[in-house]
C-alpha cells in the first residue's frame, strides 16, 4: 500500500485524484494540503504543510507555483519522494527542484498522461526526419480560460523536446506582433489559446513546401492526468534521491 499526501487535495485535479484514489486498492491518501478547508475530505487536510504530522510514502503535488518553496523545504525535511505536476515555475524554482532532487526523489512532469508522454517519442522521430529538411516547426496549445500560465508547461515540454533533437540550437518565439521580418529558419513558435473548459490540446505543425504535417492530442478529461499521477506515485514511493520523469514510469 503507498500511502500518499495530497498537496492542493481541494483543487479540480486534488480531489479527482482523490476519487481515483478511492478506487485504487493499492493507494490511499493519508493527509491533504490546502488553503481552502471547507471541503469535506475522508482524510486531515492541513492549510500548513509544515502543520502535517503524518506518515506518508510519497507527495503528489497539484497546487500552485507559489506553494512550491513550502512543498520542497518539507519534503527535504521528511525526506518524502515528491510527484511534483505544477506548472509555471521560475528559472529559480526550477533549479531549487533540481537541488532538493540530491536529497529527495524527484518526478517531475509538465504533463501525466500517457499520450503526451507518447507524443514525445513520436516528435522526436518527425523531427530527425524533417527538421532537416526545411519544415517549420510551430506548436499551437489550448486550455480552460481558467488557466494562469502561458504557453503551457506541457507546451514547452514539447518544445524542448522537439529542441534537443536539434542540439538546442532553436529559439522559441511566443509573440510575433512586435516585428517586422521574416521568419527565422531556426525557430519554434508557440501559441497559446484560452477558452471555455478547453481540458488541454497541443499540436505540433510540420509545415514544408507543398505539405504540413500535424501530429495533436487532445484530453477530454482531466482523469487521464489524475491516474497518471496516481502511477507515478506508486512508481515514486521506493526510489532513490534524483530527478525522474514519466518516460521512467512508461518504461
Amino acid at each position: 500500500m503507498t500511502n500518499i499526501i495530497m498537496n492542493g487535495c481541494n483543487g479540480r485535479m486534488g480531489r479527482m485524484i482523490t476519487d481515483i484514489a478511492n478506487k485504487d486498492t493499492d493507494v490511499q491518501i493519508v493527509a491533504g494540503i490546502d488553503a481552502y478547508d471547507k471541503v469535506a475530505n475522508d482524510y486531515p487536510v492541513f492549510t500548513n504543510i509544515f502543520d502535517c504530522n503524518v506518515d506518508a510514502d510519497v507527495i503528489i503535488d497539484f497546487s500552485t507555483a507559489s506553494a512550491i518553496d513550502d512543498l520542497l523545504k518539507y519534503a527535504v525535511e521528511k525526506k518524502i519522494p515528491v510527484v511534483l505536476c505544477t506548472t509555471g515555475l521560475t528559472s529559480e524554482q526550477l533549479d531549487n527542484v533540481q537541488k532538493a532532487s540530491e536529497k529527495v526523489a524527484i518526478l517531475k512532469s509538465a504533463n501525466m498522461s500517457l499520450g503526451i508522454n507518447t507524443l514525445m517519442k513520436i516528435l522526436k522521430v518527425a523531427t530527425e526526419v524533417l527538421a532537416n529538411r526545411g519544415y517549420d516547426i510551430e506548436i499551437v496549445e489550448k486550455h480552460h480560460n481558467q488557466k494562469l500560465d502561458a504557453p503551457s508547461g506541457t507546451a514547452l515540454a514539447l518544445a524542448d523536446c522537439i529542441n534537443q533533437v536539434l542540439n538546442n540550437e532553436y529559439d522559441y518565439t511566443y509573440d510575433r506582433s512586435s516585428r517586422r521580418e521574416k521568419r527565422p529558419e531556426k525557430e519554434i513558435g508557440i501559441s497559446a489559446v484560452r477558452g471555455g473548459t478547453i481540458v488541454g490540446e497541443h499540436e505540433v505543425i510540420y509545415a514544408g513546401i507543398d505539405e504540413v504535417i500535424e501530429i495533436k492530442h487532445t484530453a477530454y478529461s482531466r482523469a487521464v492526468f489524475a491516474k497518471g499521477a496516481v502511477d507515478a506515485a506508486k512508481y515514486l514511493a521506493s526510489k532513490e534521491t534524483g530527478m525522474y520523469n514519466m518516460a521512467d514510469v512508461l518504461n
